[in-house]
Formats: structure tokens, C-alpha cells, sequence
């Protein structure tokens, strides 16, 4: 039992023992365990201190990027804000008062904002605080700081108006509490219509006008096509109404009409360009109006939120009345013509319309901004152009010009132009030496032919014939008109002619035969050139005392299109005197014959310039036809050259016979025998005044006049023209010079004509004349032509007059100039009076039968009697310089006025 206890206690004491050394194990354990935790408690404790250093560096570091980024942007936004400004309000929108200078806007360029400060952005430089106004809104002002309110007024106005065209811009002023004083700076656009006062009590008429501004603008302006003139005039790049801004400074409570009337301004007005700047009277809450608040320190307003702004100074009172007194000046001087482009077409419809039935094209806008259109058809068929000096005149011309050129191909239009007053304007028309372009549709231009009435005549005569050719063509194909005729032939070249006559009146000025043809073929061209489609145009500065035309009113009934420019005298019907109150650049077009009922106002544009129209030409140029032939260009102050001269190039040598003529000289007037080109005749084409040699009684020639000049050019042309038909050695050529004036000249010709030529002189002219009469026979048996070149034969009549043998040299002369033509032997010669040609010939009582043709410089009609001219007292012949008249008795009815070939070296 006490082994058993023992075992018992021996047992128990052990598992006590274990027990306890386990526990004691586990008690170490939690010991190093609480060491470990108290030990990571201490370290955590210490890391949770140095945490909210930590943190705090992070937050500022992080702010600190933020504070950075968010200074970035509002300078960078800033940057943008005042780029966007500077392109929303450029030049005088928003430039500082120190530099400022007007910058109306250029064409189709929107007016943009006004600056009236600058907004004050936080951390960043301010930025430019714009107001919309023109073609925006309207603006209202308010505040208690009234000088702030009267600088933000005038700002705004200035920089308006330094943004507008003169004249685009126009003020309307109510200020019933200072009567007018508020806009004092702004008086002097008063004495160019620009500013008008509406004194207290006119605030309903102001309103009412207002109305009825908008109203009109609606109806006839945009008229249904366009929303605003904003619109029109950014797809037409035209603006055909100013910017109307009413001024309102206070005043009593609007009454109950009042309110009405503006809150409908208010609604519609920016949309027509009528535009409010008020202040004292209160606005409805609209969209379309910006509202500003100008107090003693801040001032905001509706476009910036609550951002405060700060105000420019006032702009300095002289900037502001010298700017208006600019202005009106600009404006009292007349509006600017509007561009040349306005007239023109787009580039792919060029040469796109069709002149069957009438040529239609635009002259220039109207006061509604819609082109004027000019119509030359069956009505209107002609037109009458009248303006005094530098109203414009030529450049309506140019205009009318490029407006049809650019429509019409030149298949289906030909202009003829002619200027009789002194210029050459209308020279660029034509081929030149410094531009080779012409206009494609141009056959003739006729500058400085204020001296020569005839090419006016002969213009007439050109287009009278080609009248006849197409009626004989409309007969033929049983039609009438000229749309019908191109119908049933449209192989057929029948373009419509536009013939423009400049100071028209000098070709019917005195009472001359020629006068009386050419308001004949005029009448006849206007009474039954409409149905042909030739169209007339005559323009002129004044036509008070034109009796031919006057004299004759069936023929200005032709001319139902009348266009008058500025200060044009009986251009329109006796009563219109529209055109005696016309700014400058614009014209009273009426299709009616000058009624009342039928006028059109139009600003015509700048077309005159070189530069402006240049361009044009050379486009048209480029696009011409493969057969465009350049324009005759005929300057009545230029000398034509023989070489030059189209006959002289197609002459040719004689044949085998010496009788025919081959090749084109035909064309120069010769079926048979040599022909001698004495000069250019005065005509639409460019011809040669042709004298036949053949061998026939009478064929010489006799120059008279004491010019020696154009004595001598007539000969030398004769002379040269008469070699290039013979070959070398095949003709002789017999030159005597009793002029010392003359001696260069002939010597010229004696070397030019090299061995075919003898000289003559007053000591040898005697025996020159003798060999010839007695020669005559052998000559013609040789068929050698024999010409002599007589320089001033009158100035040998003392040697000629003494006898050698039974005759003497007068009698050999006479027999030369009798017998000679039919044995291939002709006189050219010079003689420096009728009166000596007749003394020569026998006496003033001889015949002159010898003398087939003449050349006649400065002598009078008078003296060319009836045995020299056929009827009685001469031609209608006026001498001047560098002019013949021509009269060959085997081919004329009337004589020829030609210009002598100048000197050939």
C-alpha cells in the first residue's frame, strides 16, 4: 500500500514537475514574446511620431504641385484669353489710348468687341474685358459712379466708331439731363450727317424711327434671303446698310408706348444693325443685352461673372474730336468706290453666259446692297452716258467692260471702242510693248481721235455694214432677230457688238457733210441695229448744244438706257435731276428714257486703275480663243511705219510681163500694174492708201503743200513701195531734190534705192526732164519703168522755163506727165502750192487731166477746185498736221484723209 503511494507521489511529482517545466517553457516563451511586442510597440510608437512630419511634407508637397498647376493654367488660360481677345477685338477695338488710330474693318471682316478694361484674374496678369456690340447687342450701363459710367460710354463710342468705315457708322444722342453735353466730344460728326441730337421729350419719335429702320432693313435689306446683315455681310462681303446706335442718358420713365417700342429694338435690332448704349433707363432681361456695373472701386459686368474688372482711363478728348473731325471730313468728301471684284463672276463661271437674246451684267450696288444690272438687248437696246469732267465717266466704262467680258466669251461679244478726247486710256485694251496681253473681245480701240473725225465715220460705216450682212443673212434664213438667226445658224459667228463712242459730240460737231453722215448711220444703227444685236454706248461730258443729235429725236428715242453721273446735265428727262445730288463714285441708272419712275442709284467701283484691272485682262487672256486675233489699235497721236504696214509686207514683185501683180497685193487696191502706198487711210482696218501705175493716162501723182516733212514721206513711202515690186535692175528711179529742206531725205531714199536710182539737182533737173520726153518711146520699147521722184519741182520753174532747142523744160515736163503714164514712165512729184502746180501745168486756166491723183497736205478745201475735185468749191477738207487728204480721180467719190508713212530710217 505504501509502494503504491509512493509509486503514487513519485508519479505525480514528476507530471508536476513536467507541468511546471512546461509552463515555465511557456512563460519564457510569452516573456520573449512580450519583449519582441514591447520591443515592435517601441519601434511603431516611434514611427507614429515621425508619421505627421511625414504626412505633412507629403500634403505640402502635393499642394505645392497643385498651387504650380493651377498657376500654370490661369496664366496659360490667361495667355489664351488675351490672344482670343486680341483676335476678337483687333486694332482700334482694343488698343491702349497712347497708340490708338482708327482700323476700319477691310471687306467681309466682322466688327468684333469692344474693350472697355481689363479683367483682374487672381495670380495672373489681367486680361482685356470686352463688350459685344456692333452686330452683337446692346449695352446697358449702370452704376453709381457716374464718371466711370460716361468712360465706359465714350470708350465704346470711340472705339466704334474707329472700327467702321466712315460713314458706317452713325449716332443718334438722347440726353435730356445735359441736353447733349455727354456726347460733346463727338459733335463734329454732326456736320457730316453722322450724329444727330433728340432733345427731351423725343425719346418716342427716336424709338419709333428706330422701328421702322428695322422694319425696312427686314422687308427690302435681308428680305426673307438673310437672317442678319451680319450674314449678308459675310457671304456677299458687301454691307448695304451703317450701324445705327442710339445713345440713351437718361431721362423720366419711359411711358407705356415707350417701353414697347424699346423692348422691340431691344429684340430684332442687332440682327439689322441698330444697337443701344444706355444708361439711367432700365433694360428688360434679354439675351441680347450686356449689362455693366461700374462702382466706385469694382466694376463687372455680365460677360465676366463676378470676376471685378478694371476700367481704362477715358480716352483723351482731343483723340476723340480730332478722330470725328477725320471722319466727317472723310465722309463730306463722298463714299469710296467699291471694289472692281464686286462685279465679277466666279472664277469657274467665267464665260459661262449666253448673248442670245441681251448682254446683262451688274454696274454696282444699289442702296439695298443688291446689284444694279445694266441690259443691252431689244429694250433697252442702246445706252447714253453723260457726267462732266472727273465724275467718273471713263472708269463706268471700264467697269461696264469687265462686267460683260467676264460673262460673255468673245464668240459671244465684240466690243469697237473709240475716245475722242485727248488719252489713252482705253490703249490697255489693245496689245502693248510693255504687255502683250489684250482683251479677247476687243476689235478696235481709237485713242486720241479728237482731231480725227474721220475714223469716228468710218467706225460708223464698219458696223453699218455689218448691219446690212446680217439682215441679208436674216433674209436669207426668213428671220428677224438676231437670237433667232443664231438659232437656224449656230455655225455661224454672230457675236452681239458693243460699240462705245467716247465724247460722241465731236464727231457730229459743225454742220459739214460729214457731220450730216455720220447722225445719218447713227439714226440708222439705232433705229434697226437692235434687232441685229449691235448696240451703241455714247458717252460724253455735257451734250448741251449738240444739235445734230438733238435735232434729230428719233434718234435719241433709240437710247432709252440713260446713265448720269454726278452733276449730269440732260442726260435724264428734263424734270430728273437725280443726278445733281450724287456723292462721287455713283450713278442714276434708268432703262426708262430718263423718267423719274425708272432710276436706280448705284455706287460704281474703282475699275480704272491699272493694277485692278490688269489682273482680270491677263485671266481672260490666258483663257482666249486659238484664233483671237489682238485688237486694231489706232492712236490718232502716233505715226504709222511703212515697214509695219500689213499691204507693204504682202507686196510682191511684178510678173514676167511687169503687168500683174501676184500674191496679196491685190489687196492693197491694184488689179494691174505696180501700186505706190502713199500712207494709212483712216479706217477700222489698218490699210494703206494705194495709188495704181498702170499704164494709162494721167497715173502720176502730185503732193501738194509747202510741209516738207510730210511731202517727203509721202514720196519715200512711194518710192519703196514701188522698188519691193521690182526686182533689182528691172526698174529706174530718177530723183531730183530742189529743196535744201528735202536734200536728207531724198539722199536717204537715192542710197536706199542703191543702183536703180540717178540723182538729180536745179543744175541737172533740165536735162533729166528733156532725156525723159525724148526717151519716152524707148523706154517703152525696153518695158523698163521709169518713175521720177520730184522733191519741190516748183522750185526749178526758172530753169525748166528757159528753152533748150524748141522746147523748153516746163514743155518737156507737160509732155512727161501727158505721155509718159502709157509708156510705163510716171511722175511723183512735190509741188509746194496749187497755184505753182497750175503755173507749171500751163496757167491757172489749164487742164489738169495729167494729174490722175493728189495728195494734198496743208492747203485748203477752197483751193482744190473742180479741176481737181469733182462739185463745186472743193472738199470739206480741214488741213492739220501729219494729215492728207487723198483723191485718186479713177477710183474715188470723195477724198481719203491718210497719215504719211513716217521716215523709213
Amino acid at each position: 500500500m505504501a509502494d503504491v503511494r509512493t509509486q503514487l507521489v513519485v508519479r505525480t511529482r514528476g507530471m508536476l514537475s513536467q507541468a511546471l517545466g512546461a509552463t515555465r517553457a511557456r512563460l519564457a516563451a510569452a516573456r520573449s514574446d512580450l519583449d519582441t511586442a514591447r520591443d515592435r510597440l517601441a519601434r511603431t510608437g516611434a514611427a507614429a511620431h515621425r508619421l505627421p512630419q511625414r504626412v505633412g511634407a507629403e500634403r505640402d508637397r502635393r499642394l505645392a504641385e497643385i498651387d504650380e498647376q493651377y498657376a500654370a493654367q490661369i496664366t496659360a488660360l490667361a495667355r489664351r484669353t488675351a490672344e482670343a481677345a486680341g483676335e476678337e477685338a483687333p486694332g482700334a477695338a482694343s488698343t491702349a489710348w497712347p497708340d490708338w488710330k482708327p482700323t476700319p474693318t477691310v471687306r467681309g471682316e466682322a466688327a468684333g468687341r469692344l474693350r472697355l478694361g481689363a479683367v483682374l484674374l487672381p495670380g495672373a496678369e489681367p486680361v482685356p474685358a470686352l463688350v459685344p456690340l456692333l452686330d452683337h447687342g446692346h449695352v446697358h450701363v449702370s452704376g453709381a459712379d457716374r464718371t466711370g459710367c460716361d468712360t465706359v460710354v465714350a470708350a465704346l463710342l470711340l472705339r466704334a466708331l474707329g472700327r467702321a468705315t466712315p460713314g458706317a457708322l452713325r449716332l443718334i444722342g438722347y440726353d435730356p439731363e445735359h441736353l447733349g453735353g455727354g456726347l460733346a466730344g463727338f459733335a463734329p460728326l454732326s456736320t457730316a450727317g453722322l450724329l444727330t441730337f433728340v432733345g427731351p421729350g423725343g425719346l418716342a419719335h427716336l424709338l419709333d424711327d428706330l422701328t421702322d429702320q428695322i422694319r425696312r432693313i427686314n422687308e427690302t435689306v435681308l428680305a426673307g434671303e438673310y437672317t442678319s446683315l451680319r450674314e449678308l455681310a459675310a457671304a456677299t462681303g458687301r454691307r448695304p446698310e451703317p450701324w445705327r446706335v442710339a445713345v440713351l442718358l437718361g431721362g423720366d420713365e419711359p411711358s407705356r408706348h415707350e417701353r414697347s417700342q424699346l423692348n422691340r429694338v431691344i429684340r430684332t435690332g442687332a440682327a439689322c444693325g441698330v444697337h443701344l448704349v444706355v444708361r439711367g433707363i432700365e433694360l428688360p432681361d434679354e439675351p441680347t443685352v450686356e449689362r455693366v456695373m461700374v462702382g466706385p472701386k469694382v466694376t463687372t459686368f455680365s460677360g465676366a461673372t463676378s470676376l471685378p474688372v478694371r476700367l481704362d482711363p477715358p480716352p483723351p478728348a482731343h483723340l476723340v474730336t480730332e478722330t470725328c473731325r477725320q471722319v466727317a471730313t472723310e465722309v463730306a468728301a463722298g463714299p469710296p468706290p467699291a471694289p472692281f471684284t464686286d462685279l465679277l463672276p466666279p472664277d469657274d463661271k467665267l464665260w459661262q453666259e449666253d448673248s442670245s437674246t441681251a448682254l446683262v451684267a451688274p454696274i454696282g450696288d444699289g442702296p439695298q446692297g443688291r446689284p444694279v444690272l445694266l441690259t443691252l438687248g431689244d429694250y433697252p437696246p442702246h445706252a447714253l452716258i453723260g457726267g462732266p469732267s472727273g465724275t467718273g465717266k471713263t472708269n463706268l466704262i471700264f467697269a461696264w467692260i469687265g462686267a460683260l467680258a467676264a460673262r460673255y466669251s468673245p464668240h459671244e461679244l465684240e466690243f469697237y471702242l473709240l475716245d475722242f478726247k485727248e488719252g489713252v486710256s482705253f490703249a490697255r485694251f489693245a496689245q502693248g510693248r510693255r504687255d502683250p496681253s489684250w482683251l479677247p473681245h476687243m476689235r478696235l480701240v481709237g485713242i486720241n481721235v479728237n482731231t480725227d473725225r474721220e475714223f469716228g465715220l468710218a467706225l460708223l460705216r464698219f458696223l453699218a455694214e455689218e448691219l446690212r450682212r446680217r439682215a441679208d443673212a436674216a433674209k436669207r434664213h426668213e428671220v428677224t432677230k438676231l437670237s433667232e438667226l443664231r438659232a437656224v445658224d449656230p455655225e455661224g459667228r454672230w457675236p452681239r457688238i458693243v460699240a462705245v463712242v467716247d465724247e460722241f459730240q465731236m464727231l457730229l460737231a459743225g454742220r459739214d457733210a460729214m457731220a450730216r453722215e455720220a447722225a445719218d448711220l447713227l439714226e440708222d444703227l439705232a433705229r434697226r441695229g437692235r434687232s441685229q444685236g449691235i448696240h451703241l454706248v455714247l458717252a460724253s461730258q455735257d451734250v448741251r448744244g449738240i444739235e445734230a443729235l438733238w435735232g434729230r429725236p428719233a434718234l435719241v428715242a433709240q437710247f432709252t438706257l440713260r446713265i448720269a453721273l454726278p452733276k449730269a446735265l440732260r442726260i435724264l428727262a428734263e424734270r430728273n435731276d437725280a443726278a445733281q445730288s450724287l456723292p462721287r463714285h455713283h450713278a442714276v441708272v434708268n432703262a426708262e428714257s430718263g423718267m423719274v419712275e425708272g432710276n436706280q442709284v448705284a455706287r460704281i467701283p474703282s475699275a480704272s486703275d491699272w493694277g485692278t484691272w490688269s489682273e482680270l485682262q491677263h485671266r481672260l487672256w490666258r483663257m482666249r480663243p486659238p484664233d483671237a486675233a489682238p485688237a486694231r489699235l489706232f492712236d490718232g497721236d502716233a505715226i504709222p511705219r511703212l515697214v509695219d504696214a500689213p499691204d507693204f509686207a504682202a507686196l510682191r514683185p511684178l510678173d514676167a510681163a511687169g503687168s500683174e501683180q501676184v500674191g496679196a497685193t491685190r489687196a492693197a487696191g491694184s488689179a494691174r500694174g505696180p501700186v505706190a502706198l502713199l500712207g494709212e487711210i483712216i479706217d477700222v482696218q489698218a490699210r494703206s492708201a494705194g495709188l495704181r501705175l498702170p499704164r494709162a493716162p494721167g497715173r502720176n501723182l502730185a503732193v501738194l503743200g509747202t510741209r516738207v516733212d510730210e511731202a517727203c514721206a509721202v514720196l519715200d513711202a512711194a518710192a519703196r513701195s514701188l522698188a519691193r515690186q521690182h526686182r533689182p535692175g528691172t526698174a529706174r528711179f530718177s530723183i531730183a531734190c530742189l529743196d535744201p529742206d528735202a536734200d536728207s531725205s531724198a539722199r536717204s531714199l537715192y542710197e536706199a534705192l542703191d543702183a536703180d536710182a540717178a540723182w538729180y539737182d536745179e543744175e541737172t533737173i533740165a536735162e533729166l526732164m528733156a532725156e525723159t520726153a525724148d526717151g519716152l518711146d524707148h523706154a517703152a520699147a525696153l518695158g523698163q519703168p521709169h518713175y521720177l521722184l520730184l522733191y519741190a519741182v516748183d522750185a526749178a520753174t526758172g530753169r525748166l522755163s528757159a528753152r533748150v532747142g524748141q522746147r523748153s523744160g516746163l514743155d518737156h515736163l507737160r509732155h512727161v506727165l501727158h505721155n509718159g503714164p502709157e509708156r510705163r514712165t510716171h511722175v511723183l512729184a512735190w509741188w509746194r502750192g496749187v497755184a505753182r502746180m497750175r503755173s507749171d501745168l500751163g496757167g491757172p486756166a489749164s487742164r489738169t487731166d495729167q494729174i490722175g491723183a493728189w495728195v494734198a497736205l496743208d492747203v485748203q478745201g477752197g483751193e482744190l477746185t473742180s479741176s481737181l475735185y469733182p462739185g463745186n468749191g472743193g472738199p470739206d477738207w480741214y488741213p492739220r498736221p501729219w494729215r492728207g487728204l487723198f483723191f485718186d480721180r479713177a477710183v474715188h467719190r470723195i477724198g481719203q484723209t491718210i497719215i504719211p508713212y513716217g521716215p523709213s530710217s
